[in-house]
């Protein structure tokens, strides 16, 4: 499993990610931030899942229906809790991850989408 980590997202998350083996883009390795809609090009060109607490991403998947390879949304989950959750995210919606899901966490909920990724 592949994720590009967005700014806001968060450094530490990108490195447990790393450290637990999956294969990591962090935005700001990138350069100058080219915007949400290159950020969200780049994973899909890439097959990663998107990891960020933006939520102007689901509005470039939803409404403008931009091509991408998944996504997971963290708009209102604390940056000390990122870690541990992504790491239930990953554990209990590996198949949602792999095939182009996307998945949004507002407080207690977690939202599972199987909104077809194009690739």
């Amino acid at each position: 499993m592949k994720f590009l980590v967005d700014r806001c997202a968060g450094k530490h998350l990108s490195v447990w990610l790393r450290q637990n083996g999956f294969d990591v883009l962090d935005a700001k390795e990138i350069g100058v931030d080219p915007g949400d809609a290159a950020i969200l090009e780049r994973a899909a060109d890439e097959d990663r899942v998107l990891v960020t607490i933006d939520t102007d991403f689901g509005e470039l998947v939803f409404l403008r229906e931009m091509r991408h390879a998944g996504l997971v949304r963290l708009p209102d989950v604390p940056a000390e809790r990122r870690i541990s959750l992504m790491a239930q995210l990953i554990e209990r919606f590996p198949e949602a991850l792999e095939q182009g899901g996307i998945i949004t966490v507002r407080g207690s909920r977690i939202r599972v989408s199987r909104f077809p990724a194009s690739h």
